[in-house]
């Protein structure tokens, strides 16, 4: 029989909430969800701190809250109901999903990132390849611009000694 007790206790405070100075206790089969227990307890606590929160530290006699029991009941009647247990495996799937679409967006993202950055590195690569050609073709006119003058005063003083030794 202590022994029974010392599982019974160690299973029990497995499953109590303590929050803003109250302690929520669930007490249930050993087959239902944990999950389930603890979203229990949550809809219980955030429920009684939002309709009694500030009388709490002013109570001074027992069962002061009694009236809370109809929503405690109303609540284990939908957390008991099996369409509900489905609704909330259905909407922990959701959120699955949704998580999962997060993660494959974030991912997605970083990787839009990684090809900006690589894009970025290429388009200062070629600013600066375009830079090194406009001044090498501005270099390359020049050389240019002097090999045609020089070629024009060859002509030139070729011709005139043509006509000067030829001609006379």
């Amino acid at each position: 029989m202590g022994r029974d007790m010392q599982q019974y206790q160690s299973q029990a405070k497995q499953l109590y909430l303590i929050e803003k100075g109250v302690c929520y206790l669930v007490l249930c089969e050993a087959v239902f969800p944990k999950k389930l227990a603890f979203a229990y307890l949550e809809d219980l606590q955030a429920e009684f701190h939002e309709q009694y929160g500030k009388r709490v530290p002013t109570v001074s006699r027992p069962y002061s809250f009694i009236e809370f029991d109809t929503y405690i009941q109303k609540t284990k009647k939908s957390y008991i109901d099996s369409r509900a247990r489905r609704n909330l495996g259905s909407i922990n799937t959701e959120l699955q999903d949704v998580q999962r679409i997060m993660v494959a967006n974030i991912e997605e993202v970083l990787q839009r990132g990684e090809a900006l950055s690589a894009l970025d590195s290429k388009a200062s690569n070629l600013s600066s390849l375009s830079k090194k050609y406009r001044s090498d073709a501005k270099y390359l006119n020049t050389r240019s611009t002097y090999a045609k003058l020089a070629a024009g005063g060859v002509f030139f003083i070729m011709l005139i000694v043509y006509v000067r030794f030829w001609w006379l």
